[in-house]
């Protein structure tokens, strides 16, 4: 109790970089990503940095996981492991710019360009990173548990709820039935690619 105490205490206390932004993008997001559009920059961590500082976090806790699966359990996911070591980041480096044209042509009428949904994506996708990092945790207590099941609601529900406070200019209905396409959308790609990378390296 008192460990996490002293981590919402260092996260909640920080004045600016990394710490600061992870803060607002847990308790403003959207409005953080639109101020950060607008010119209030200067206390937040860069969005490209942000972001790869949150897949690399995940990628290496998601190779930890598979490390300890296969050791413990004897799981045969060794290619698994090798492309969370090896291929995630520069797997989601190369889909950010996918995943940033999606949103952009289903919010095309917003009046945002490519460049601004871009660090959009940024952010949203960096704060996502760091829960599918807790979210895979699960994992060592049921090995057997498709992560997806968990994964898809609750980043689905951040991302409905960063677009809505991003998005303040478009009804609110509008907003949830586009943010749950771009993210069905960024699913079924996400698993496609992720199972053809780990095919090709097997």
């Amino acid at each position: 109790k008192g460990l996490l105490q002293d981590i919402f205490h260092f996260i909640t206390h920080m004045e600016k970089g990394f710490g600061y932004t992870l803060k607002h993008l847990i308790v403003a997001p959207g409005h953080m990503q639109r101020g950060y559009i607008e010119g209030n920059r200067i206390k937040q961590q860069k969005p490209f940095a942000m972001f790869f500082i949150c897949v690399t976090i995940a990628a290496l806790v998601r190779y930890w996981i598979s490390n300890a699966l296969i050791n413990f359990y004897h799981a045969d996911i060794i290619s698994e492991a090798n492309f969370f070591h090896q291929y995630m980041v520069i797997m989601y480096i190369v889909l950010l710019p996918v995943y940033s044209l999606i949103t952009y042509l289903f919010f095309l009428k917003s009046g945002n360009n490519y460049a601004e949904i871009g660090v959009l994506m940024l952010y949203t996708l960096s704060f996502i990173f760091l829960m599918s990092t807790f979210i895979s945790l699960l994992i060592l207590i049921w090995p057997e548990l498709d992560t997806a099941y968990v994964e898809f609601p609750i980043f689905t529900f951040y991302f409905t709820i960063t677009l809505k406070n991003y998005f303040i200019s478009i009804p609110r209905w509008q907003v949830i039935v586009k943010s749950i396409l771009v993210m069905a959308v960024a699913f079924f790609i996400n698993d496609a690619i992720e199972d053809f990378v780990i095919k090709l390296i097997s």
